[in-house]
C-alpha cells in the first residue's frame, strides 16, 4: 500500500519536470553551470567566498543570464530551509511603488535573523520599471541597512536607473550570448529531448535569437512541437520571419519590376506567410549593407529605411509605409542608372 502511494507521489512531480517550458527546466542551478560572462562570475564567486558581497547592480538585454546568476547565487549562499526567510525577490509583476519600497522591503532589510549570522538577500528584478519616487526611497533604505541587507538589482536598460542608486551598487554588463557558447547548450537540450534538428536548423535559431538564450529555446521549443523536425524552413515559419529566399525575391521584386507588379507581389507573399513589415524592413537593411551600391545612393536609401522604421513603430498604416519602402527603391534604381 505504502509503495503504490509512494509511487504516485513521484509521478506528478516527474511529469511536473516533463510539462515544465524548457527554458525552466533547464534554468542554470548553480554557478557552474552558467555558460557565459566567466569573468562576472567569478569575481562575485570570489564576492562570496570571501563573504565580502557588495550591491549588486545587474543589467543587459534580456536571456543572457541575470536572473540565473542571482538565483544561483542565492542558491549557494543559503540552504534550502533559510531560503524563504533570507531571500526577498520582487519583479515586474509584483507591486513595487514607493509604498512597497517603505512597508515591505523596509521591513524586511530591516529585521535581523536571530539564528543565522550574515546578510539577507533583496533581489529586485526589471528594477527599470520601477517609480522615480520608488528608486529614490530606494536609496535611502539601501544606505541604511547595508549591515544586514544586500540589495541585487536587475535591470535591462541601465539609463532608467536613477544615479544615485547606481553609485551605491557595483555594475555588472551582461552582453549578448556568442554562438560559441549557445550552441554547445543548445545540442545539450536537443539531446536530452531527443530533437530532430539539422544543421541549418541549429543556425536559424541562433541567428533568430541574436544572442538571447531564452529566446532560443523557446522557438526550438515551440518549432519542434509545431513541426516534430527543426530546420531553417520551419523555424523561420515557426517564428514568422521572412525567409532568406522570400527576402532575396522582394528586392528583385523592387529594384527590377515596376512599381504596381513589385507591390502586388509584395503584398500577396505578405499575405500567405503572415510577414510583418518591421521584419522584412530589417532583413533588407541587412542586405543594402551587403550589396555594392555607390554611397551616396546607400546613404538615401538608409535614411528612407530609417524614416519608414520609425513611422511603423509609431503605428502608421503598413500598406502606405510598403509603397514608400517600393518607392524609395524605385528611385534608387533610377539613381544608379543615372550614374552609370
Amino acid at each position: 500500500m505504502e509503495i503504490s502511494e509512494l509511487k504516485q507521489q513521484q509521478q506528478p512531480a516527474a511529469a511536473k519536470i516533463r510539462n515544465l517550458p524548457w527554458v525552466e527546466k533547464y534554468r542554470p542551478q548553480t554557478l557552474n553551470d552558467l555558460i557565459s560572462h566567466q569573468d562576472i562570475l567569478s569575481t562575485i564567486q570570489k564576492f562570496i567566498s570571501e563573504d565580502r558581497l557588495p550591491h549588486l547592480l545587474l543589467y543587459g538585454p534580456p536571456g543572457t543570464g541575470k536572473t540565473s546568476t542571482i538565483l544561483a547565487c542565492a542558491k549557494q549562499l543559503y540552504k534550502d530551509k533559510e531560503f524563504g526567510s533570507m531571500v526577498l525577490e520582487l519583479n515586474a509583476s509584483d507591486d513595487r511603488g514607493i509604498d512597497i519600497v517603505r512597508g515591505p522591503i523596509l521591513s524586511f532589510a530591516s529585521t535581523r535573523t536571530i539564528f543565522k549570522k550574515g546578510f539577507k538577500l533583496v533581489i529586485l528584478d526589471e528594477a527599470d520599471a520601477m517609480t522615480q519616487d520608488a528608486q529614490n526611497a530606494l536609496r535611502r533604505v539601501i544606505e541604511k541597512f547595508t549591515e544586514n541587507t544586500r540589495f541585487c538589482l536587475i535591470c535591462n536598460y541601465l539609463s532608467k536607473i536613477i544615479p544615485a542608486l547606481q553609485s551605491r551598487c557595483t555594475r555588472f554588463r551582461f552582453g549578448p550570448l556568442t554562438p560559441e557558447l549557445m550552441v554547445p547548450r543548445l545540442e545539450h537540450v536537443v539531446k536530452e529531448e531527443k530533437v530532430d534538428i539539422s544543421e541549418d536548423g541549429m543556425k536559424a535559431l541562433v541567428t533568430l535569437s541574436s544572442g538571447d538564450m531564452r529566446r532560443a529555446l523557446n522557438i526550438l521549443q515551440s518549432t519542434n512541437m509545431a513541426f516534430g523536425k527543426v530546420t531553417e524552413e520551419t523555424v523561420y515559419t515557426c517564428t514568422g520571419h521572412p525567409l532568406k529566399s522570400d527576402i532575396a525575391n522582394i528586392l528583385d521584386w523592387m529594384l527590377n519590376q515596376d512599381f504596381t507588379t513589385a507591390y502586388r507581389n509584395i503584398m500577396e507573399l505578405k499575405t500567405l506567410k503572415g510577414l510583418a513589415l518591421h521584419d522584412i524592413l530589417t532583413e533588407i537593411h541587412l542586405f543594402v549593407h551587403r550589396v555594392d551600391f555607390p554611397s551616396s545612393v546607400r546613404i538615401h536609401l538608409l535614411t528612407k529605411m530609417a524614416d519608414i522604421e520609425y513611422r511603423l513603430s509609431v503605428g502608421t498604416s503598413e500598406k502606405i509605409q510598403l509603397s514608400s519602402l517600393i518607392a524609395a527603391f524605385q528611385v534608387t534604381r533610377d539613381l544608379i542608372v543615372a550614374e552609370a
